[in-house]
């Protein structure tokens, strides 16, 4: 089989929330020598996107993406040994889901690589309102926040937390970064944010570019 050809069954087992397949399609992968970077970025962020609009059209409902992230988590639980960094960041960041939305698949994604850059991550979990964005940001004082939202209905939820840290005098003293499947460099422009994350891994290269500075 392929490299294309097996990441795209990892990407197909996720999407059918067949955990078994995925992690052997996982282990494969690595037996081929196919990087870990590759897995994530076609296989499984694919996958999250697949499932995401699946959401949107009401096709798949919270069990299913609870189930789907199930999955991811155990395949990234297999790659995490094989990602390697080469040089530290040294920054804190402040993660989270937007309000309204229940997504936490490629938030945590995020988050696992971030730990692994060694980025003090504080996760807020899903469905975080303005107002703990803010206050999180107001005493924890980290040099990153990041945004996931893979709904659209949440976006404009993303505009409050930017124009009320900006009310609240702490717009200067973080870098915002927003991410997910509805997210376009145009809206990220927009409301004023700093990056915009195509996916998890593009996410990660630019915190990884301001934590290095």
């Amino acid at each position: 089989m392929t490299e294309e050809g097996i990441i795209k069954k990892i990407e197909e087992a996720i999407v059918n929330m067949d955990l078994d397949s995925a992690k052997n399609a996982c282990e494969i992968a690595l037996t081929k020598g196919i990087k870990p970077f590759d897995i994530i970025k076609s296989g499984i962020g694919s996958a999250v996107k697949i499932v995401g609009d699946f959401f949107e059209a009401k096709e798949y409902f919270l069990t299913e993406l609870i189930m789907s992230g199930e999955i991811i988590t155990q395949i990234m639980k297999i790659l995490k040994p094989y990602i390697k960094s080469k040089s530290k960041a040294k920054a804190k960041v402040l993660l989270g889901t937007a309000k309204g939305d229940m997504h936490d698949i490629g938030k945590n994604i995020v988050r696992n690589f971030m730990q692994a850059e060694g980025f003090e991550v504080i996760d807020l979990g899903v469905n975080v309102s303005t107002d703990r964005f803010v206050e999180t940001v107001r005493v924890e004082k980290p040099e990153i926040l990041a945004i996931s939202v893979l709904i659209s209905a949440s976006m404009p939820e993303v505009e409050k937390v930017m124009k009320a840290l900006k009310k609240e005098g702490l717009r200067e003293t973080v870098k915002v970064i927003v991410g997910g499947a509805p997210v376009t460099q145009e809206f990220v422009d927009n409301i004023g944010a700093d990056g915009f994350a195509n996916d998890a891994i593009d996410g990660l290269n630019i915190c990884k570019g301001w934590a290095l500075k």
